[in-house]
């Protein structure tokens, strides 16, 4: 199942895309796709009713609509930084022991058509495909990263907008080089767990105005995604709709030669994940 939010910001209404092709309107099941749809249990809820035909078409209008992001007001975004290999080298760093865990605050995330906003004062505002998880049940010292996966609802594409100087070069955390404004495009869709079933097989690229930048598969993740579920439980409680982003994989503007190509007003970014979809968005001046 692909499940998809559709609407303009602060009034998206949920819906399912069947495995025939068809939109279904979850109106009547569910306020929104969020924390308390999946802690009931949403996904099995909603994979039942389309089996029994219990679910209303949507109407025509549901195909103009704008796409937000397929998880509504997520508590947390956890990001995981080097996580890539050939990232890690094209940044001069070592490869991590550890995965190198920072927060991304959830306001930014927006939808996958939504521009992206160049902060003010920003010469370094760079682009991420990642791999974005979305925790389905609450996750809390888990024993084994073997278990780690029945805690995920679903995958989908992410783009982890960052800005360098902020983030590398104005000391303290990364956190500020993350957090700006519309700095986390997310969807199209949620595509449920069961169609993934090896979330280490997904090939991953990303174009800046028609140029291929990023083009890699998840395979080449240091930490894999079920590893990563265990390793942030033992350090904070992961609850129904938390964002895991798993990292980037080589072709940043980061790493490019001098001078790099960092993002500017009037570019156009676009990214995919096989199965998961695909994102553009347009880059505006904040």
């Amino acid at each position: 199942m692909q499940l998809l939010r559709l609407g303009e910001p602060g009034s998206e209404r949920p819906f399912v895309r069947a495995g025939d092709g068809t939109l279904r309107d979850l109106s009547a099941m569910t306020a929104d796709i969020d924390g308390g749809f999946f802690a009931s249990d949403g996904v099995a809820r909603v994979a039942a009713a389309l089996a029994a035909g219990e679910l209303p078409e949507a109407g025509p209008e549901a195909a103009r609509a704008r796409v937000g992001a397929p998880i509504a007001r997520p508590g947390k975004v956890v990001c995981i930084g080097l996580n890539y290999r050939q990232h890690a080298e094209e940044s001069g760093a070592e490869v991590p022991a550890e995965p190198v865990v920072f927060m991304k605050a959830p306001d930014v995330v927006v939808g996958p058509q939504d521009d992206v906003l160049v902060p003010r004062g920003s010469t370094k505002t760079d682009w991420e495909v990642e791999l974005g998880v979305v925790i389905g049940k609450t996750a809390r010292y888990l024993e084994s990263a073997e278990e780690a996966l029945e805690y995920v609802a679903g995958y989908t594409v992410s783009n982890d907008v960052s800005e360098r100087e902020f983030q590398l070069e104005r000391g303290g955390t990364w956190d500020k080089g993350k957090s700006c404004e519309n700095f986390n495009p997310l969807g199209p869709w949620l595509v449920t767990a069961d169609e993934v079933p090896d979330p280490q097989d997904l090939g991953l690229r990303l174009w800046v105005n028609g140029e291929k930048k990023q083009d890699s598969s998840t395979k080449d993740m240091i930490f894999s995604v079920a590893e990563i579920v265990h390793y942030v439980s033992q350090y904070m409680v992961l609850r129904p709709g938390d964002l895991i982003n798993t990292g980037t994989p080589q072709g940043v503007a980061l790493g490019q030669p001098d001078p790099k190509p960092y993002l500017r007003e009037g570019d156009v970014i676009e990214l995919e994940i096989d199965g998961l979809g695909r994102q553009r968005q347009n880059v505006r001046q904040a």
